[in-house]
């Protein structure tokens, strides 16, 4: 390998000493450097004339492009902003209104207690006063009831005295108005 090295480098400097070029790197060969120079002017004045133009407008162009991009993404932050902002007052008015709602239900369900409270009651008061109607009511049949016995009762004693039949209807109404006057007695 390192003998084909060897070649390859006696190979180049032979080339170049065939060419006319110097053989080291620090000789200057005006012939090249003229040439070298009048190609590089003649390519920078072709760039300048038919490269040049298209590629400074194609540059503004995109730097135009990147300006317009740049404020519509300021316009669109801003909105964005704008949009979060107006978001975050709606979040708290919902929380407001949630909140509201809240104290609304509670206070609806207190007042629905309340009345089923009073309610209750009201029905506990009538159904008291009906039961106690009912034993009054009770009580005066019970006492007409038993007066009615005592008249018969009382009937049958005085018959058994008088041994004889005093269930007249006379003798009955007696005795009934009788017991009427009689005071009644005290529970």
């Amino acid at each position: 390998m390192h003998s084909f090295l060897l070649m390859v480098q006696e190979g180049a400097e032979a080339a170049q000493h065939a060419a006319g070029a110097p053989a080291s790197p620090f000789e200057v060969n005006f012939g090249l450097f003229f040439w070298t120079w009048l190609v590089f002017g003649g390519l920078v004045l072709v760039l300048w004339k038919f490269a040049w133009p298209p590629i400074l407008k194609a540059t503004e162009e995109r730097e135009r492009k990147i300006k317009l991009q740049l404020e519509e993404a300021e316009r669109l932050n801003a909105e964005a902003k704008a949009s979060a902002e107006e978001l975050r007052r709606q979040l708290a008015a919902a929380h407001e209104q949630a909140s509201a709602l809240l104290n609304e239900a509670k206070q609806a369900a207190h007042d629905e207690r309340e009345l089923a409270v009073k309610k209750t009651r009201e029905e506990q008061d009538h159904l008291l006063d009906r039961a106690r109607k009912e034993i009054q009511s009770e009580k005066e049949r019970a006492i007409v009831s038993l007066r009615r016995e005592a008249v018969d009762l009382s009937l049958a004693a005085a018959s058994k005295l008088l041994e004889e039949e005093v269930d007249t209807e006379a003798n009955r109404k007696l005795v009934t108005d009788y017991l009427a006057n009689v005071p009644e007695m005290k529970h």
